[in-house]
């Protein structure tokens, strides 16, 4: 008989908090044990997400002072047991309070730790920790070390934010002033450059999932895709076992002391997996993972929360194709959440006509 366990999911608005609750919902329908009944939360009643979970509630921005408190009472309210971060944003401020949260509410929050965050969330860290540890990386330097970078890179070279995802402000550049001029743009956007590696052929790029233990102590699964991408994001994914690159990104997930989800993107040069990009989090291709036989959500409730220590080694070998879809919500049930911010599902459709 199936038990019925609340859960959390932030930021309903984005793909990978969507990929979230896709992942919960297949796992409610593969004959678990577990029925997962899911409110999820965003900042926007706009928010398409907030409308296919059980409930959903608007919260404050992840840079506002009160979403801390927000996350707690929306935990509170609903029982939850587990709160799945769905943007990068969240993150720092959750893992920050995970403590707080988790005393406070009973309920496991499924972030990384603050120094895996840290090595993460900045490219130049990640580069640093890389070369430190002799893991396979794409050769990176600050704007300080460019004339010895150039010394011994070729162009053309990749210039983009050392923080920010999802191929936002990435330039490739073919002489040094194309380079002044794209590490220009990435200051006056706020941010700061880093000079990459051009790792060549757009076709060998990866995204490889690894989930670990939340002791820290063991992999859980690992799964990887080949794929193209749109708009940042992957469009077409090849699912198939890739042993070379697993291996080395669940070495990467041990080494950097990872507890939970990580998400490892890497392209393959002559044959080795270069790693330029990591990011501690689900991602928005988990629902591809889980319906090839990876569901990373799951797993990691299980792991935490119920203490069980899942591991697949296995999964079907898939071509996945993503496609634009649509949530359909009464005006009367849109007006509502807008104004006293709570919707009590569901009352939304996805139409079977695709």
């Amino acid at each position: 008989m199936k038990r019925t366990v609340n859960v959390v999911v932030t930021a309903a608005g984005t793909v990978v908090g969507q990929g979230i609750i896709k992942c919960l919902k297949l796992a409610n329908t593969n004959g678990g044990d577990i029925e997962y009944r899911i409110t999820a939360t965003d900042a926007s009643p706009l928010a398409a997400g907030l409308y296919r979970g059980d409930f959903g509630v608007v919260v404050p921005l992840a840079t506002d002072p009160g979403f801390v408190e927000a996350i707690i009472g929306v935990t509170k309210k609903s029982g939850a047991t587990a709160i799945y971060a769905g943007s990068d944003e969240e993150l720092p401020p959750l893992s920050s309070a995970k403590e707080k949260i988790e005393r406070e509410t009973g309920a496991k929050v499924m972030v990384n730790p603050a120094g895996v965050l840290e090595a993460c969330s900045d490219k130049w860290k990640t580069y640093v920790f890389l070369k430190e540890n002799d893991l396979p990386r794409a050769e990176s330097a600050v704007p300080e070390f460019k004339e010895s970078f150039y010394s011994v890179n070729r162009f053309p070279l990749v210039v983009k934010p050392r923080g920010g995802h999802g191929s936002v402000d990435m330039h490739v550049v073919r002489d040094r002033d194309e380079a002044e001029l794209a590490m220009g743009a990435i200051v006056r956007n706020g941010s700061r450059p880093l000079i990459q590696e051009y790792l060549g052929d757009e076709g060998m790029e990866f995204t490889t999932g690894v989930t670990v233990t939340s002791d820290g102590e063991e992999v859980m699964s690992s799964i990887a895709m080949r794929r193209t991408l749109k708009g940042g994001q992957t469009y077409k994914a090849f699912i198939d076992d890739f042993a070379e690159v697993r291996v080395s990104a669940e070495n990467v997930a041990l080494k950097l002391g990872a507890r939970g989800p990580l998400n490892i993107q890497s392209r393959l040069v002559d044959g080795e997996p270069k790693i330029f990009e990591i990011n501690p989090r689900l991602s928005a291709s988990s629902p591809m993972r889980a319906v090839a036989g990876v569901n990373e959500p799951d797993m990691l409730y299980r792991n935490a929360v119920l203490g069980e220590r899942p591991k697949v080694t296995e999964y079907q070998k898939l071509v996945a194709m993503r496609y634009w879809n649509e949530v359909y919500v009464r005006q009367s049930t849109f007006q509502k959440t807008e104004k006293e911010r709570e919707f009590v599902g569901p009352d939304s459709v996805v139409l079977p006509y695709f």
